[in-house]
């Protein structure tokens, strides 16, 4: 496990202060605010620690982020037991910061039934990750650009199927292979938490690809307004998965992609929607 992924598992190790009541800490980086894919992925690290039945495992949750974050403070995350039925559990989450809510979440946990069986095909003649530049490789031509976002250690390993060269040209989407940068434990919730963390890295992104832009060389102001999954079968964090993700609109200042995530045998297993701010600043 590398020493990015190590602090990544102990950010989603959430303390607990009092009954449905947790506390987040913050990574020791230089951030404006915190990432969206943190407090999303802690959130539902602790909508999942009020379960009592471990075999009930998330199936979908639906968040809203209301203000930035504060990275410079922990923050508070406030369950509420909203039902425990004999199939479903749901629980709602606000993340509170300076005593103001920051973000809220609701997800619903379901105990694995026998069903009908059937999910969309993946990508065909998609490269294989390991024959795609990793991160710093591919990004070397504008690492001045990106500053410290740039140099900042990464906990999830991801490869753009697009070459950087093609990067600006209009598209209706992106592939992207990611996983966690390390083995992780055998804990499925610890798995579906990092997936949720992970998949608020690229997604909105997506939303630029129509116009040839990207964030990282065009000043824009973007940040995530919601965000909805839904996870369908059993993963790991770990091993290779396929974010497939496309832009499906942008107006107002607002733009909407979607994603489906695959194992690398094509097996569909998470599918993302989120919807974000973009101002174009110049």
């Amino acid at each position: 496990m590398s020493d990015a992924l190590r602090d990544l598992v102990a950010l989603l190790d959430l303390e607990p202060i009092e009954v449905n009541i947790f506390r987040g800490v913050q990574p020791d980086e230089d951030r404006q605010r915190v990432f969206g894919g943190q407090v999303a992925g802690q959130a539902l690290v602790a909508a999942a620690r009020t379960v009592d039945d471990p075999d009930r495992m998330v199936h979908s949750l639906h968040a809203y982020f209301l203000r930035p974050g504060d990275p410079s403070v922990p923050i508070l995350y406030d369950v509420d037991r909203l039902r425990d039925g004999r199939s479903f559990t749901t629980r709602r989450v606000v993340a509170i910061q300076h005593g103001r809510p920051i973000f809220n979440l609701q997800a619903s946990f379901h105990r694995t039934e026998e069903g009908l069986d059937h999910h969309m095909p993946g990508p065909d003649d998609v490269p294989e990750p390991e024959s795609l530049p990793g991160f710093h490789e591919r990004f070397a031509p504008y690492r001045d650009e990106m500053g410290a976002w740039y140099t900042r250690p990464r906990p999830i390993d991801t490869r753009y199927v697009t070459p950087i060269e093609s990067a600006r040209e209009p598209a209706d989407g992106q592939l992207v292979w990611m996983r966690a940068d390390g083995e992780l434990p055998e804990d499925p919730v610890l798995h579906a938490c990092i997936v949720t963390y992970a998949s608020d890295m690229t997604l909105l992104d997506t939303t630029l690809k129509p116009f040839g832009m990207s964030s990282s060389t065009h000043d824009l102001m973007m940040a995530s307004l919601d965000h909805a999954m839904w996870f369908h079968r059993p993963f790991r964090a770990d091993a290779w998965l396929l974010y497939s993700q496309r832009a499906f609109s942008a107006s107002s200042a607002r733009g909407l992609a979607g994603g489906s995530i695959f194992t690398a045998d094509g097996e569909l297993v998470v599918n993302v929607v989120q919807e974000g701010l973009i101002r174009v600043r110049s």
